[in-house]
């Protein structure tokens, strides 16, 4: 049965104003998962009354000021227990006391709710997996259902680390704010970590049969862009949103009509968005000009940043690539890195020379499952003429992918340099 306007309507508004509605309950009741609750009896309301009374002139004002009206409720029920019980021990009556409503006198501006829970759905305490499904759910408005069918995880999956990310807050009381300036560096990082994890996982599926999801890119995006706005001198949040706008703007590009990959170095980059790459290249001054030219997601930034000033995949400017990811080693050292350093080396200084990178990186352990170890290998062995060798590499990174598509992909090297080596 096709979805009503009314319908579509009320999940465009919840989409743009739950997180918001969220963040408010939650600093007034201290309980993120309570604040969900009340917020999501706004929603069943307006499913209910809407469609008979119409939308309200301001439904987003509408649904706040009902779910507040839950949480007052609660704030009172809360004072009025409180007061019987002090009784109970002074043995003192009530007679002529009031339920008093709650102080809100300190009423504070929505950004800085928003910034809370932030902080809170992101929180160290939990898990990467759960931190993931709970700033989908909470600030991103996403059901149990979309997040599971996003992330290929069954959906009782998701709904149990919503569940206990939420009981591992309230146990843990977790406080409903910004945390202290000694913190906050590393409270920030776990936030930007979620965030861009949201995004790669849209950017490049690590499974099911898409090579790309563009909804969660999307909401990744959408997370970043807000964050800017609330935590404005931070050049790490203005790196990460210099980074996804401008991997987001090769979106078009980076595949078929058929829904098959297009690598980077073949796209057609007159498809690539030019609004995007003026929005994260000003994001990237941004950094930059807050000092923030050597954070990790502002080094990663100015690579992508090459590329995008590039007309052809030939005037990229290879050489600054491989010393912007010399840097990045130096301040996170990782495998992963090395191996796309590897992939520059090879364009900058040629196949022979970013082979002997790669193949130290055979014995690193932590790459033993990467896909993309052995289909670098394949492609700097195909490069050097090497076939047979190289169709053994792309026969392997198919059979540790996960992605349908990339797969396919690999299979068809793997048969081309066979083809080849005859």
């Amino acid at each position: 049965m096709p979805e009503s306007p009314i319908h579509r309507t009320i999940d465009a508004v919840w989409r743009m104003e739950s997180a918001k509605i969220i963040a408010k309950l939650a600093r007034m009741l201290r309980d993120v998962g309570l604040a969900e609750e009340f917020a999501q009896d706004a929603l069943v309301t307006a499913l209910e009354q809407w469609p008979r009374s119409g939308t309200p002139d301001n439904p987003g004002a509408w649904l706040m000021a009902t779910a507040k009206n839950r949480a007052l409720d609660e704030l009172r029920h809360r004072k009025l227990v409180a007061r019987n019980q002090e009784a109970i021990v002074n043995e003192t009556p009530l007679l002529g006391t009031q339920a008093a409503g709650p102080d809100l006198a300190a009423e504070d501006d929505i950004g800085d709710d928003l910034l809370r829970l932030t902080f809170i759905a992101c929180h160290p305490i939990l898990s990467t997996e759960a931190r993931t499904a709970l700033t989908l759910r909470l600030l991103g408005g996403l059901t149990t259902t979309e997040i599971a069918r996003a992330f290929l995880v069954p959906e009782p999956t998701i709904g149990q680390r919503i569940v206990r990310a939420k009981r591992t807050l309230a146990e843990a009381r977790i406080p409903f704010e910004v945390p202290p300036a000694q913190e906050r560096a590393a409270r920030l990082s776990s936030v930007l970590e979620v965030i861009y994890l949201i995004f790669n996982e849209g950017y490049a599926a690590t499974a099911g049969n898409d090579w790309m999801r563009p909804a969660l890119c999307d909401e990744a995006l959408r997370l970043g862009r807000i964050l800017a706005e609330l935590a404005p001198q931070e050049a790490e949040v203005h790196g990460l949103v210099a980074l996804m706008e401008i991997q987001a703007s090769r979106v078009g590009a980076r595949v078929d009509a058929a829904g098959e990959p297009i690598l980077l170095l073949a796209q057609n980059r007159g498809r690539w968005s030019q609004l995007l790459i003026r929005r994260g290249l000003a994001a990237l001054e941004r950094a930059e000009a807050l000092g923030g030219a050597l954070g990790p997601y502002a080094l990663q930034a100015a690579i992508a940043a090459c590329h995008a000033r590039a007309r052809t995949a030939e005037e990229t400017d290879w050489v600054r690539i491989v010393a912007l990811y010399d840097a990045l080693y130096q301040l996170a050292p990782s495998p992963v890195v090395e191996l796309n350093r590897a992939v520059a080396v090879s364009m900058a200084f040629g196949p022979a020379a970013a082979l002997e990178v790669v193949d130290t990186l055979t014995k690193e352990s932590r790459l033993k499952s990467y896909h993309l170890l052995p289909s670098v290998r394949g492609d700097l062995l195909e490069k050097l003429g090497r076939f047979e060798e190289a169709r053994a590499e792309f026969t392997h990174a198919a059979g540790l992918a996960q992605n349908a598509r990339e797969r396919a992909l690999l299979l068809g090297r793997a048969a081309a340099c066979g083809s080849a080596a005859q």
